[in-house]
């Protein structure tokens, strides 16, 4: 069986708003379909991603600023960082883990769950290790996002 994801719904309180932060993210405009004033799509897409995002009025009950964890895979995360900094995004300072990562979330720019001996160190990861580096940003509505550094994916990825 083949699967991969395609959308990811967020949930956004001001949906203009959302979408000119995405647009400066550099995400790529691909819908914007006002149906009535109870239902409005907003689809938009990160550079070189085949999973995209959807938000809008109508889309989700969802609490906005509800949704973390939400990753981007990088190649190189100081150059994606200081590319997020010059399109006016505040984005936290690269840092990697000891002992592992399950999710990181954007709440103070702080991990909101560690594995135990899991501790948050500052910098890149000594090795520069694909998957070990990480920077996080949140949209206007505190949906939080993680840059994942990745030079070299996992055998079958």
């Amino acid at each position: 069986m083949y699967m991969k994801l395609e959308v990811t719904v967020l949930p956004v309180s001001d949906v203009d708003r959302a979408k000119a932060f995405y647009e400066a993210l550099g995400f790529r405009l691909d819908i914007d379909k006002p149906v009535s004033d109870e239902w409005r799509a907003v689809h938009l897409t990160p550079p070189g991603s085949e999973c995209s995002i959807l938000f809008g009025t109508g889309m989700t009950s969802a609490e906005p600023g509800s949704a973390q964890g939400l990753y981007l895979a990088v190649y190189d995360i100081e150059e994606a960082r200081a590319e997020l900094i010059s399109r006016g995004i505040e984005v936290s300072e690269i840092f990697h883990d000891n002992g592992g990562i399950i999710y990181h979330g954007h709440e103070g720019g702080d991990i909101t769950h560690r594995l135990p001996g899991q501790e948050r160190k500052p910098g890149l990861h000594p090795e520069r290790a694909s998957y070990a580096s990480f920077a996080t940003f949140s949209d206007p509505d505190g949906n939080g996002w993680v840059l994942q550094e990745i030079q070299q994916r996992f055998p079958g990825r």
